[in-house]
């Protein structure tokens, strides 16, 4: 399983662009239901810094989230909505338990 885990921080104006953006990007995944991906974006409590976690399992090696045209337009202008840029990091998973938010299901 490949996991990876993309901090960044929006301009305090484009924050919530950004997470209407993100939230389309989940109704997809709702509506698709793509196996091998676990996939959860947090807002942190400052307002504009986001984290994404993304884990893929698949036959194949191909990311789900990657194949989604609602991440495609997250991804149109993310440089444009970003004070800092998105910074991505490969991780091993240590531990987890339940569920990883609200809209899981």
């Amino acid at each position: 399983m490949a996991v990876t885990v993309v901090r960044y921080k929006t301009h305090p104006d484009r924050a919530d662009e950004n997470q209407a953006l993100a939230e389309e990007v989940f109704a997809e995944l709702h509506a698709d239901h793509p196996q091998g991906l676990r996939y959860t974006t947090y807002r942190l409590e400052d307002g504009v810094s986001f984290v994404h976690v993304a884990e893929v399992d698949t036959a194949d090696g191909v990311n789900p989230l990657t194949q989604t045209s609602a991440f495609g337009r997250f991804l149109g202008d993310i440089a444009a909505r970003c004070d800092e840029p998105p910074v991505a990091a490969s991780a091993t998973v240590v531990g987890a338990y339940g569920s990883a938010g609200p809209t899981d299901g």
